[in-house]
């Protein structure tokens, strides 16, 4: 089942707008109380990373579910990006825009950022940052969700779930284990194709 398409524009009304859907779709398919408030709560997760993201144009919500495995959805066409400005993203440092990336929404809403001005592409050549980092360890294209072919980037919170665990990096556990959406949510994807950027919840209920 797909809910309505909900459309998103920078003035607010988004939060309103996935909050008010995923309600919605929790009572049409009959979760319980404490299902239905985790999916408001990764409902809340995406709405957050929305301001900055619609900055740049407008975007669609919606929610998929087949039985009790669901998907939140948001895409983004940007619409007034300024040209890609190499200088820039050249100029960025550890201590600069990395620095304000704290906690696993604000990264992967970064991540959605950067796959849209081709940050990732500018920093893999010129040799790396921590931004950088959080992005390469969820990189990938085989998630197994069957958009893989439709993106020309992609970046999955379970490959960097596996990665950090295998790096054994306390600071990443850390983070991951004081986070929401990563202690809800089975997956989060981001992929981007051309101007749009596709952020995808995951979440299957027992």
């Amino acid at each position: 089942m797909k809910t309505d398409i909900c459309k998103l524009t920078n003035d607010k009304s988004a939060l309103g707008t996935i909050l008010a859907e995923a309600e919605k779709s929790a009572q049409y398919n009959g979760l319980d109380k404490k299902q239905s408030l985790q999916l408001r709560l990764l409902a809340e997760e995406l709405a957050g990373m929305m301001p900055e993201l619609l900055e740049v144009g407008s975007g669609e919500f919606w929610i998929e579910n087949k039985g009790k495995e669901f998907e939140l959805h948001a895409s983004i066409k940007a619409e007034r990006l300024s040209p890609f400005d190499k200088e820039n993203v050249l100029s960025v440092s550890k201590s600069g825009r990395n620095a304000a990336a704290k906690g696993i929404v604000n990264k992967i809403k970064l991540v959605a950022e950067g796959m849209l001005d081709g940050y990732f592409t500018a920093v893999e050549i010129t040799g790396g940052s921590d931004y950088y980092d959080f992005y390469d360890m969820g990189a990938g294209m085989n998630f197994g969700m069957g958009y893989g072919d439709q993106w020309t980037n992609a970046w999955s919170l379970n490959s960097y779930v596996n990665r950090a665990e295998a790096d054994k990096n306390a600071e990443e556990w850390d983070e991951l284990e004081k986070s929401i959406i990563a202690n809800l949510a089975d997956d989060v994807i981001v992929g981007v194709i051309g101007k749009k950027v596709d952020v995808i919840i995951k979440k299957t209920f027992a």
